[in-house]
């Protein structure tokens, strides 16, 4: 199931499923239907109306499945009972499929990433990478969707993009093992980790970081795909054979698969738990595919950083296509 937030004009922010590829159901639909039949009255029908929104249903992620599964039944059992809330694609805005994350953190689980990008620095891959999962704290409150413009910021001109695979957690985490902490993922995203490498040079130079030189955004969509609907796609624990692609104004420059993670999302999420609650909603990253950004390919030598004007999409299977497009900092 492919979970999706998004804005109508006449109803605000809501959270639906993207159905076929061209239309979206909101949730509310359920409520709608039950409200059309007598169970509920008008005033319950509005506040759930409402209420549908992300970070709501997150309170309670298995009533959200078993809503987004209600609402899809409904439309294909009687579309005239949900036909108010279908909404053609083009009529809608898609926001990140998590608009308010409570916490983001960003791991490091591509052993080609990490060669590739140390080595451009003239460094080894450090035996500590293969002893614990390493992750930082990335800027919750600066989240992106598909088709929104990145500012490139005034501090920099050496603006990159980073091909990741999200996850979303559905449940609280503690202290939890592999196997508990990725049975608690509710779906997965496309990520796209932008960085201000001349600024991320510096700030690692000093030993601490990278922090300013990821603050500014981080871009997610088009959709969530529940953990459920990528089954056949699982390479044991934590693992998905999906194939990840990403193109800079049309040139296919990067291509990996997120089968080759070193350390996978159950582990990436136990460590990240051990002595904190993670709550739900808590987005992760899997840090860069190798060949996944244009640091790893050799820019600015054979390839420039990105220029405002620039398009940048990011596929992965069965996720779907995340566009943006980068524009300047107003002056």
């Amino acid at each position: 199931m492919r979970l999706v937030s998004f804005r109508h004009p006449g109803y605000g922010e809501q959270v639906g499923i993207w159905i076929a590829e061209e239309h979206v159901l909101s949730l509310a639909a359920v409520a709608l239907s039950a409200y059309r039949r007598g169970q509920i009255g008008h005033t319950e029908w509005r506040l759930r109306l409402a209420q549908n929104r992300m970070e709501f249903w997150l309170r309670d992620s298995r009533r959200l499945l078993e809503t987004a599964q209600e609402a899809l039944e409904l439309w294909q059992a009687d579309p005239e009972l949900t036909g108010e809330l279908l909404f053609p694609l083009r009529s809608v805005r898609l926001l990140p499929p998590v608009p308010r994350p409570p916490a983001f953190r960003d791991f490091y689980a591509f052993e080609a990433h990490v060669r590739a990008a140390r080595a451009r620095r003239g460094l080894q891959v450090p035996p500590e990478w293969y002893e614990i999962p390493v992750f930082y704290f990335s800027n919750h409150e600066a989240i992106c969707g598909p088709g929104d413009a990145i500012v490139r910021p005034p501090y920099t001109r050496a603006l990159d993009y980073e091909l990741e695979l999200g996850a979303v957690l559905g449940w609280p985490l503690q202290n939890a093992s592999p196997e508990e902490a990725e049975g608690a993922i509710l779906g997965f995203t496309i990520l796209n980790d932008w960085s201000a490498r001349d600024l991320q040079r510096r700030e690692m130079a000093v030993g601490l970081g990278p922090s300013k030189s990821k603050d500014f955004a981080t871009s997610i969509g088009p959709c969530l795909v529940t953990a459920d609907a990528l089954r056949d796609r699982r390479r044991g624990r934590g693992r998905y054979d999906l194939l990840m692609r990403a193109y800079v104004n049309g040139r296919l420059l990067s291509e990996g698969n997120a089968a080759d993670m070193h350390y996978d999302f159950g582990e990436l999420l136990s460590w990240a738990s051990q002595a904190v609650r993670l709550s739900p909603g808590t987005l992760i990253g899997s840090g860069t595919v190798g060949s996944g950004c244009l640091l790893e390919l050799g820019a600015p030598e054979t390839l420039p950083w990105l220029q405002p004007g620039d398009e940048v999409v990011l596929e992965i299977e069965r996720l779907g296509r995340l566009q943006n497009r980068i524009v300047d900092s107003p002056a």
